[in-house]
């Protein structure tokens, strides 16, 4: 669950600084206790990958106490291998990152959060993923190359 006052979709995702791999001298075991991690998963800072104009996942998950969170870490390789570097894969672990999960407002793992280029939150899911769950929304944040239309809020079709 997440907790009171989460973001929401369409909301811009707060910019954090969360920790790298550079900020602990390449050691991955100062940043995940993911058994089988890659370093892709932590090369950005997620204020960082915000400022890459690619679509990002945010993946919170503890693996040391979540055999869910494993799964879906496999899961994120998977697409990571097939995106390239057409996406940006950040992965929290609460243990090391505790600022993410304190901004977004996370309680329990795992959470994925798909954000666009722009930085709005387009997808919101609690629990494990399936790749027939990721995998079209991921081609259509792909595939945008202008920000969505915000519907119409004074029946003019302005949005203001």
């Amino acid at each position: 669950m997440m907790g009171s006052g989460t973001i929401h979709r369409g909301q811009k995702a707060p910019a954090v600084h969360t920790k790298k791999l550079a900020d602990v001298d390449g050691d991955m075991g100062k940043i995940t206790s993911y058994h089988f991690p890659i370093p892709g998963m932590y090369r950005y800072s997620e204020d960082e990958a915000l400022k890459l104009k690619k679509p990002v996942v945010l993946e919170f998950a503890t693996p040391a106490h979540c055999t869910q969170c494993d799964k879906q870490l496999q899961l994120l390789k998977m697409l990571m291998r097939k995106y390239g570097d057409k996406i940006v894969v950040v992965h929290f672990d609460e243990y090391y990152n505790p600022e993410a999960y304190r901004a977004f407002k996370v309680r329990g793992e795992p959470w994925t959060v798909l954000l666009d280029r722009w930085g709005t939150v387009r997808r919101l899911y609690p629990g494990r993923t399936l790749r027939g769950e990721l995998d079209p929304e991921l081609e259509q944040l792909v595939a945008e190359k202008t920000p969505p239309v915000k519907p119409a809020v004074d029946g003019k079709g302005t949005g203001q």
